[in-house]
């Protein structure tokens, strides 16, 4: 959904109890109205990248800021699947650069493994997505640890458990 007012109403639907803000319960169920059904942690992985006031549930600001990262990740999907509904690793790797993501040959081949659902190869969007998220968190956590922009973090083990919650 691109425009403001019909995100907005979207919004206040979902927002069932008219608190300004969404759980994650309540985002997997309106995502999955839309064909897209994710585990609660993928969703709750979804807020965690756009609550920029960390109180755990999703404000309209936030929202959208999270439909313009879906938005990017489906058109990348769409302009890479060829009508066959899912990517090939190849595919992925481009639909990552188009997005803005840059990953060496063995961590790609790790993360397109762990989130081929079944194993075949193909990547299916919810798959696609899972795994833009995932990429973005990581980047996330990565630039809070890397203060001075230089590519390169140090980390205690405390901190790295942190980081793979």
């Amino acid at each position: 959904m691109e425009n403001t007012s019909m995100l907005k109403e979207w919004f206040e639907r979902v927002d069932s109890e008219k608190t300004g803000n969404i759980t994650a319960t309540q985002l997997k169920s309106a995502l999955a109205v839309g064909n897209l059904d994710f585990p609660l942690s993928v969703v709750q992985q979804m807020i965690r990248m756009y609550d920029f006031d960390r109180n755990g549930t999703m404000s309209f600001d936030e929202f959208v800021g999270l439909n313009k990262f879906l938005l990017k990740v489906q058109q990348a999907f769409s302009d890479l699947e060829r009508g066959l509904g899912y990517l090939v690793p190849d595919d992925v790797y481009k639909g990552l650069v188009k997005i803005g993501f840059s990953l060496d040959s063995p961590s790609f081949y790790t993360v397109c493994e762990s989130f081929d659902q079944k194993k075949n190869g193909k990547i299916r969007l919810n798959d696609f997505i899972s795994l833009c998220i995932f990429v973005q968190s990581a980047r996330n956590i990565f630039n809070s640890f890397d203060t001075t922009k230089q590519g390169r973090v140090t980390l205690d083990f405390n901190q790295l458990v942190y980081c793979s919650k």
